[in-house]
């Protein structure tokens, strides 16, 4: 699609010195849920069928909520400002509607239970829709039905991503109102690309061009590039560029770039396919095909002399019973491995428990248990100077097997077939469609039934002389294989991610973590070398290895970076042809990308030679993954003789340039990447900087590291992105922090403590009290206000940043030179102290409802996290973060012990009843505060001790109990309002209305 440019209407940089919206208003709260929504969609994200080892992708949904922020200009009515900005986004009601009928939400049945039809014969035959009926017939029902709902979230949660909808019709309403609201400035806009230059004409006088140095799966220039933007993109790291390459030109292909891009992928599906056939190494003699090889490593026992397979579980597939039995060989002194279908359910619990136990050892042989830690087989040791080290071999760069005499060896234990009549069909199909070639997690009904035509089997004689082939014909081409570029022949470099294969295993080279069959197959597929035959071919990697464990519930491998690090297992499945091609290269999304310019680049990005207009980067901070090290598993494979544009990179992860970890260097590198932006954009640029904050000294660096790059801080936002799994149990932060940034105006402008902190607290309660007037106005029209009490918070933080980042100097110190010396252990910087007054600040203005600010005033830090989150949870916020925000910004010590639940979504303080006394005693944070004498009381009256005799015993521990007497009375109407517990709410009740009427003579 082509950009319409409105020359004769459009006043080319009439809002050159405009402010942007995202400046004032942001809908945080529904681009958070919408994030999340986008987040759940697991493999239905647009970017992941490229590969999902890429952890660290923003939302589309935020990055399109950023550029179209930062282009609209605001106008003298932020409402309407908003209700626009809503309906660009598609989060307005009739957005909704749309999205909601585009998922089909409502079926016939329900749409008449929610609400009352009069004529239902104009819209339903039978059980369900007329046929001559019309979406816009539709849309009259789905509206009237949405606004039964009384929450976005509700609303929302029915309905398609605004991406996953036809645009024209979604946002076909949209353009008369965004062209009315705009007409002082001549937009005439009928699609986004066309809306995304005018603005870009207005405000930089050509098409905006957006920017992203550190630009990781791709998700910023893409979505900015959906939007109609120019876009540059970079990053230290190739695999980064080759995403993000992927996701411009394979996502973002036109339909008939796509047609041809599946064309060359079944050709090479074919050809490798028919070399395989011809080796003759996956067919067994009835032309049954394998699917999948597992393997186990095996190990001496020390103690029997015996050899031991080696499996923390010994069940294969759980949906169909099929487990693996330890035979006892005497004569050869180690064990055979029987398959079994069909166990019992009992058998299937038994063979969960494996040979590999807590970190040992464990067999049973002739009725005695032998358990011996795998420590000591691999003779871990520690010498006096700290060094670490055990007796695993090497293994060199011409190795791809254990040799005889290695502590662990490597054993083939069971095939997963495919039965030929299977194969004859999926040969009709051409891998495409059929469970055999639907992509990874697209496992619809077919694919089910279809598994049942897969068996699991020993291998025989005939299977392990295959295996024998196999690695004879490695053995026979590696050395020539790596010197083609076909197989990888990089050492792995010692890390922290790299460590644990050279320590667990002896591995040394980045092609020890594949076995033969797998070197065999991965290689045929690089023998073709296009621009796309390099994604998918690192997507596969990505499944099949030998660090990809075998997922017995799926009946398949898992992939290798399931999460960020580089784990070994005991026993591991390998994905032969047919379910290695499934998982490579089909079923990727198409969303084909308007006509703009789009440049990719591999480098530092200090070192910038192209301008953007914004600047949008997520970049790495205090906790970020180990990219420059865990992408070397691939860097390993692809290295060599790269095809056009990826032979123009670096192909290394040149570790020694990635800014990472934090301190002086994180610092510094930041600074350079920051000024060298600053240095390409215009004086009325803007960047935008995401990062997820898990400490609140990555805000002193942050501002550290703005003031040295010469920007200051104009807005920002809260957005939960995160969502939880089994591996983010614990304390991990689920939210964004959006910081929108422009040019520090020139010249030097000195400030001092004492003149700064007023300046911050009174920009605190001007930007919290612009925000909460337009709460009400919303919550007024629409019964949701726009913010949450995290987002007014984070809002506390972003005005003592706008304060604080506008200066050169402070306190006589030279912001660049505070900014890049190194921080002293335990510091507080007058940085430190003056962010933490801006959330004191915002913190005392959040008043919860229900309490005065005069009691509000009065209570301690932990009184009034206890307070303000049990307000929250009134609101449903379940969100740990919000919870850690609250916990800093009051200091308090440790919120843990007050908190009832810690896991990320489900979040929430402790009940009155779960107290323990122990917990409430003049040594612990909450229980030497009123709060605590009151939760004490409460738990009294729980037992049914008479009000009276409580009274009597807080007016004798309580030296101040007359003076303090209204705000126990205050404190007590809060809870019984607030309370979740009935029967606290009824305590506090009869305590609060005894303590009211006590008289003084009592």
């Amino acid at each position: 699609m082509h950009a319409k440019t409105q020359t004769t209407t459009l006043t080319p940089l009439a809002l050159k010195d405009a402010p942007a919206l995202i400046e004032t208003v942001f809908p945080a709260q529904k681009v958070s849920f919408e994030a999340q929504k986008e987040r759940k969609a697991n493999l239905g994200q647009t970017l992941t069928g490229l590969g999902s080892y890429w952890k660290g992708r923003k939302p589309l949904i935020l990055v399109r909520a950023i550029v179209l922020g930062s282009l609209l200009p605001p106008t003298d009515d932020a409402e309407a400002d908003l209700a626009i900005f809503e309906k660009l986004m598609a989060f307005d009601d009739e957005g909704l509607a749309r999205r909601a009928l585009a998922a089909n939400a409502f079926s016939a049945a329900r749409l008449q239970e929610l609400i009352p039809i009069s004529d239902p014969e104009r819209y339903f035959s039978g059980r369900g829709w007329r046929r001559d009926i019309t979406d816009d017939d539709k849309l009259v029902l789905y509206r009237r039905a949405l606004a039964t709902l009384s929450s976005y979230e509700a609303k929302a949660g029915l309905c398609k991503r605004p991406e996953e909808v036809d645009q024209d019709w979604l946002y076909a309403p949209v353009w008369p109102k965004v062209n009315r609201h705009y007409a002082h400035l001549g937009l005439d806009a009928h699609a986004f690309p066309e809306l995304i230059e005018q603005l870009g004409i207005l405000r930089y006088g050509h098409r905006p061009r957006v920017g992203d140095t550190f630009c990781g799966g791709g998700s910023i220039p893409f979505e900015a590039a959906r939007l109609g933007c120019d876009v540059y993109a970079s990053d230290l790291n190739p695999i980064a560029c080759m995403l993000t390459w992927g996701a411009l030109n394979i996502i973002g292909a036109s339909p008939e770039r796509r047609a041809e891009i599946e064309a060359a992928q079944r050709e090479v599906a074919a050809a490798v396919d028919a070399e395989i056939t011809r080796l003759g190494i996956e067919h067994d003699e009835h032309g049954n095909r394998a699917k999948a090889y597992l393997y186990c490593l095996e190990a001496r026992c020390p103690e029997t002399g015996w050899r031991v397979p080696l499996a923390p579980s010994w069940v294969i597939s759980k949906t169909r019973n099929v487990i693996a039995r330890l035979k006892p060989d005497h004569v050869n002194q180690r064990f055979d491995i029987e398959i079994a279908s069909g166990v019992s359910d009992a058998e299937l619990k038994a063979a969960e428990a494996g040979t590999v136990q807590d970190g040992d050892m464990v067999y049973t042989l002739d009725g005695k248990t032998y358990r011996t830690p795998i420590k000591t087989l691999r003779g871990d040791y520690r010498l006096p100077d700290g060094t670490t080290g055990n007796r695993l071999r090497r293994w060199e760069r011409s190795d791809f097997r254990p040799r005889e005499d290695d502590i662990f060896q490597e054993r083939l234990y069971c095939i997963q077939w495919i039965k030929k009549e299977t194969l004859d069909a999926a040969r009709q199909d051409q891998f495409a469609g059929s469970e055999l070639g639907r992509p990874e997690g697209a496992q619809g009904g077919r694919a089910r039934k279809g598994a049942h035509q897969t068996w699991f089997a020993a291998p025989t004689e005939a299977d392990l002389a295959r295996e024998r082939k196999v690695e004879a014909l490695v053995a026979e081409n590696l050395e020539r294989w790596q010197a083609e570029g076909l197989v990888p022949d990089m050492a792995i470099e010692p890390g922290d991610k790299t460590d644990e294969p050279i320590r667990t295993r002896g591995w040394t080279h980045w092609h020890h973590l594949f076995n033969a069959r797998q070197l065999l197959l991965i290689s045929r597929y690089f023998q073709h070398r296009t621009p796309e035959d390099y994604v998918f071919n690192a997507k596969s990697l990505d499944w099949n290895s030998r660090i990809a464990n075998w997922m017995n519930h799926w009946e398949k491998t898992n992939n290798v970076f399931y999460n960020q690090a580089l784990n070994t297992f005991y026993n591991y499945g390998i994905r032969c042809f047919f379910s290695h091609e499934a998982g490579r290269s089909f079923g990727f999304a198409n969303s084909p990308l308007p006509e703009t310019r789009r440049s990719i680049k591999c480098r530092d990005a200090a070192k910038l030679e192209d301008d953007a207009d914004i600047w949008i980067t997520d970049p790495p901070y205090a906790d970020a993954v180990n990219y420059h090290e865990i992408t070397e598993f691939f860097i390993a494979w692809l290295r060599k003789n790269p095809p056009k544009p990826f032979d123009e990179w670096v192909w290394d992860s040149r570790r020694a340039l990635a800014i990472k970890g934090s301190g002086e260097d994180f610092r510094r590198g930041m600074v350079a990447a920051y000024q060298a932006m600053r240095d390409h954009m215009p004086d009325n640029g803007m960047q935008c900087v995401m990062f997820t904050h898990q400490d609140t000294g990555v805000w002193s660096d942050l501002i550290g590291i703005f003031w040295a790059a010469g920007l200051q801080v104009v807005a920002a936002w809260y957005i939960a992105t995160e969502t939880t799994s089994e591996l983010k149990k614990g304390g991990y932060v689920q939210g964004t922090v959006i910081l929108m940034l422009k040019k520090r105006a020139a010249g030097e402008r000195p400030g001092f403590k004492q003149r700064i902190l007023p300046a911050v607290r009174q920009e605190v309660a001007r930007q919290i009290d612009t925000m909460m007037h337009l709460n009400d106005r919303v919550a007024a029209h629409h019964g949701e206000p726009v913010w949450s009490d995290a987002d007014l918070q984070m809002a506390g933080y972003a005005a003592a940043l706008k304060v604080l980042t506008a200066y050169t100097h402070i306190g006589g110190e030279d912001v660049t030179r505070f900014a890049l010396r190194p921080r002293v252990r335990g510091e507080v910087t007058v940085v430190d102290e003056i962010v933490q007054q801006a959330a004191e600040t915002a913190s005392s203005l959040l008043v919860p409802e229900g309490l005065t600010a005069e009691a509000w005033a009065k209570l301690t830090g932990i009184e009034r996290f206890v307070l303000r989150m049990l307000d929250m949870e009134t609101t449903g916020s379940t969100k740990l973060d919000n919870y850690q925000n609250f916990a800093k910004a009051f200091h308090v010590e440790d919120y843990a012990r007050v908190m009832g639940d810690m896991r990320p979504n489900h979040a929430r303080l402790k009940r009155v009843s779960e107290y323990a006394s122990r917990e409430l005693t003049e040594t612990t944070e909450i229980g030497g505060t009123r709060l605590g004498r009151l939760i004490i009381a409460l738990q009294q009256m729980l037992k049914d001790t008479a009000p009276q005799v409580i009274v009597d015993q807080m007016r004798g521990e309580m030296t101040d109990f007359l003076e303090a007497r209204p705000l126990l009375v205050d404190l007590l109407t809060f809870i019984e309002r607030k309370s979740p517990e009935p029967d606290v709410r009824n305590a506090a009740e009869v305590l609060g209305a005894r303590l009211k009427n006590l008289r003084f003579g009592e």
